[in-house]
């Protein structure tokens, strides 16, 4: 009698192990593993993808936060199976595009391909916001300044003295694509004394404490909703664009084909006045990312 209580607690527990990763309903557990850059941005369109992909069944392991280079090694790597990440990042960085590309489509469909073909990663739709470099004023200085970077030109080369720059200290170093290859570009008299390097959040209150005259930023920023600063037009198109993308292992989007529709509102529903709006709400009212990216999917109602 022991005997056989022995052997069907070793077939029991065998039965269990066959099971693995089976739910109470029979259905495989479907996991995936989300990575993010360690910036506001990246938080909330990390937190976007977690929610839907939970909302739809997904058990959802998160690694966030990590440089943009060790993000993208990850996912390389298989560490991470998707991320959001940027056309202009694609095309300077993984494929260093020898010309930049203005178009886009274009860019998008390029890196889109290389990837595909060189790594086995497929990219997912595309934003229309673009959160690339740009410079921004205060709006009480439009009169003077003008809303282009072609109208700053022509009132910093009236007297290049009296005007200050505030950048981060990447965009000080690139020679070719800062911010004095921005000047050569749009053949602006920029002093080089006059522009003072710093960490990129320290270019708002530099600005916003009168210490300079333009600020370094970038286009989704909610800081400049915080400030209430005008981006300016950059309309001789200098600085390269930054699309978002939802990239995934071609493998895991084999194995879940779904995931394309269900993370397809990321790239659709969210415009520039949109990402700006949710980045202000972490970064200006101090909410945490996973709640701002919560409520707007329950507002769009697509989580309950």
């Amino acid at each position: 009698m022991k005997n056989r209580i022995f052997i069907y607690t070793i077939l029991l527990l065998v039965f269990c192990l066959a099971l693995g990763g089976l739910s109470v309903s029979g259905a495989e557990t479907k996991k995936i593993v989300v990575g993010a850059k360690d910036f506001t941005e990246q938080y909330i369109l990390g937190n976007l993808i977690t929610l839907l992909l939970q909302e739809n069944g997904f058990q959802v392991e998160e690694k966030f936060g990590t440089a943009a280079a060790i993000t993208r090694a990850g996912l390389i790597s298989e560490q991470i199976d998707l991320m959001p990440d940027y056309t202009g990042t694609g095309g300077a960085v993984y494929f260093k595009y020898p010309e930049k590309i203005d178009d886009p489509v274009k860019l998008y469909e390029m890196v889109k391909k290389d990837d595909l073909e060189q790594n086995n990663m497929v990219w997912l739709g595309r934003t229309t916001f673009n959160n690339t470099y740009a410079l921004a004023i205060k709006k009480d200085m439009i009169d003077a300044m003008g809303t282009s970077i072609s109208s700053l030109t022509e009132y910093v080369n009236k007297d290049p003295k009296k005007v200050l720059f505030a950048v981060n200290h990447n965009f000080y170093e690139r020679e070719k694509d800062g911010i004095f290859g921005m000047a050569e570009y749009y053949n602006m008299n920029i002093l080089r004394k006059n522009v003072k390097a710093m960490d990129t959040g320290l270019t708002y209150d530099a600005i916003d404490r009168n210490q300079v005259n333009v600020a370094m930023v970038f286009g989704t920023d909610g800081k400049l909703r915080k400030f209430d600063l005008l981006v300016l037009e950059d309309d001789k198109s200098f600085f390269p664009i930054y699309n978002i993308s939802i990239v995934i292992n071609k493998d895991v989007l084999d194995k879940y084909p779904e995931i394309e529709e269900l993370l397809l509102p990321i790239t659709q529903l969210i415009d520039t006045a949109t990402m700006i709006d949710l980045n202000y709400e972490v970064d200006g009212m101090g909410k945490p990312a996973k709640m701002v990216a919560g409520e707007f999917l329950k507002e769009k109602e697509l989580i309950k």
